[in-house]
């Protein structure tokens, strides 16, 4: 069994790739917009001139794919209840990606050390989308 994530943006997904890109080296696998769908949704579904906004995507952050779309496209998209825990392999990746991530967003918790990482933060990006970054800790040899 597989779970990835599945996110709707409301009609900001062209943006929210763009700015995953950016942020977190996202890289963009597949891509279907309305117009392009093999049947048109029901009517009602989304809003007339909605044809060039995204009815599917996938895109890959490391080894983890997670779905997205412009859903309804009724503006505005809601995320509660559930964060994307983004592993990183370093503390300097964690501060880099921590920034990108939280450029126009809301920092919830400050990136900073804690009793199970040497960097750990939380924050919602600018769609909403909450995030929790971590840096694995570093395995303790015998002495």
């Amino acid at each position: 069994m597989l779970v990835r994530p599945y996110l709707s943006f409301e009609g900001r997904c062209e943006e929210a790739l763009e700015f995953y890109k950016s942020a977190v080296g996202a890289e963009v696998t597949a891509l279907l917009r309305f117009r392009d769908a093999p049947e048109p949704p029901p009517p009602g579904m989304v809003p007339p001139g909605s044809e060039d906004k995204i009815l599917h995507s996938c895109f890959r952050i490391g080894a983890t794919e997670v779905m997205a779309t412009d859903g309804g496209c009724a503006g505005a998209a809601h995320f509660s209840g559930v964060s994307l825990a983004l592993s990183a392999p370093s503390e300097a990746e964690a501060n880099r990606v921590f920034a990108a991530l939280g450029e126009g967003g809301e920092i919830r918790m400050p990136l900073g050390p804690t009793f199970f990482s040497p960097a750990f933060g939380m924050l919602a990006d600018r769609f909403g989308v909450a995030w929790m970054v971590v840096t694995e800790p570093e395995p303790q040899g015998d002495s």
